[in-house]
């Protein structure tokens, strides 16, 4: 029964690939779903501004009882009570107001691309935060099977120590000595699935998803990967990132929102001609027929009394507060911190990649350096073991030569994944998909 039940519960752990993460990340990400949201607004903004070219067209009516004296509006002869109704119906069509319209309708389709481009920017950093805690996970995983492996090699020597002292080659001291190593090593693997541990649950919470103990990434291991991007310079690099990175994108179109948030301020400079249509009608319960004296019927009263008037209407602007001069004057502010914006982001882009660019070089060889270590850290560790074993070296010199390979080994991975991680953010810069393939 305890082992169907191991069964079941390791069967709902969900094996997450690098592609699965990132791809979940994404569409699930509450920072993402408001700029979406953002978005909806932006495109909302320009049917908003289409709507502003187009003629309006509304309509009131309006029920009163009067009390006390008035006048017939037919007769003009006095009356204590009466009942009216007036109904009018009115277009207007703007005609010209500093082009005004237009540019709102120009500066609602930028908003729309601007929010686009920060919606792909967020996606961008969500990608790369998803892809360095993916990595953590690999390289935590990694290590921790180092630990057991070294445990393991730990445990024949212990093994094999416990016999020598019993056949008196080596002293009851040695013994000692490796169970103290095996200890540490004990506490390495604890301390290793705490880290993995750790680094899970962080990448669950970048993906959002609140059940840790269900949740893993698929057990493979990655080498480095093949990349020619060093083929290329700093400067290359970041020369076509300028053509396509979401964030340079996003400030560029911050700029051009200003352009024309300051091409509309002037517009309050010029005159505003509207051109507009009235249609008008009336009902009163004081309109008599001539004939028989009898209340006109009200929708007879409507076509009777009704009038239509159409017309231009010119507004000049003489003076308003120094409001449309103040509305210019923060739009060119507004302009200036745009393209000051705009500096600064090509700057830090520029500061990114060439720290990308060193990382790359400097991992690259830190990794190299490493493989190196370990190598010559195996090769010193079997020839101490060799002297151990025939009694030609104590437990702690032994103990000594085993951590140094273990250290060799944990620094192996450690600047392994370091090196990928860089090397995929300046692939990242080039305009290459984040990939483990």
């Amino acid at each position: 029964m305890l082992f169907c039940a191991m069964f079941i519960t390791n069967a709902q752990v969900r094996k997450w690939t690098l592609q699965e993460c990132v791809t979940y990340a994404v569409d699930n990400n509450l920072t993402i779903e408001q700029a979406e949201l953002d978005l909806d607004n932006a495109r909302i903004d320009k049917s908003d501004a289409i709507g502003n070219l187009l003629p309006s067209l509304n309509g009131d009516g309006r029920l009163t009882e009067n009390v006390g004296l008035s006048f017939n509006p037919t007769s003009q002869e006095p009356v204590s009570t009466q009942l009216n109704f007036t109904g009018n119906l009115t277009s207007v069509l703007n005609l010209f107001d500093g082009l005004r319209n237009i540019r709102q309708l120009q500066r609602a389709e930028l908003n729309t691309i601007s929010n686009i481009y920060r919606l792909d920017d967020l996606k961008d950093d969500i990608r790369l935060n998803v892809a360095n805690a993916y990595l953590q996970v690999l390289s935590n995983k990694e290590q921790l099977k180092v630990f057991k492996a070294q445990y393991a090699v730990t445990e024949q020597d212990l093994l094999r120590t416990k016999e020598l002292v019993e056949s008196g080659v080596v002293p009851r001291g040695d013994l000692l000595e490796i169970e103290a190593t095996a200890a540490t090593q004990e506490q390495q693997i604890i301390n290793g699935e705490g880290l993995v541990l750790i680094s899970r649950v962080n990448l669950a919470q970048l993906l959002q998803i609140t059940d840790y103990e269900n949740f893993d990434i698929a057990d493979q291991e990655f080498e480095v990967p093949p990349s020619d991007i060093l083929d290329n310079s700093a400067k290359t690099i970041y020369d076509k990132a300028l053509t396509f990175r979401n964030d340079i994108k996003f400030s560029e179109s911050n700029v051009e929102i200003a352009e024309k948030d300051l091409k509309i301020a002037k517009g309050a400079y010029y005159p505003r001609l509207s051109a507009f249509i009235n249609y008008n009608t009336r009902y009163s319960d004081q309109n008599l027929n001539p004939q028989d004296l009898s209340i006109i019927p009200f929708t007879d009263q409507l076509w009777i009394f009704d009038g239509l008037a159409y017309g231009f209407q010119l507004e000049v602007p003489f003076f308003n507060g120094w409001s449309a001069r103040n509305g210019v004057k923060r739009s060119k502010i507004g302009l200036l911190q745009a393209q000051l914006q705009l500096e600064q982001n090509k700057l830090e882009l520029e500061s990114n990649i060439q720290q990308a660019y060193v990382d790359v070089t400097t991992f690259s060889k830190s990794y190299e350096a490493a493989e190196k270590t370990v190598e010559a850290r195996r090769l010193a560790y079997d020839y101490a073991k060799e002297r151990f074993n025939v009694g030609l070296m104590n437990s702690f010199d032994f103990s000594q030569a085993q951590a140094r390979v273990d250290n060799a080994e944990a620094e192996v991975i450690r600047t392994k994944y370091d090196y990928i991680f860089r090397l995929k953010i300046l692939e990242f810069y080039f305009g290459i998909p984040i990939s483990l393939n």
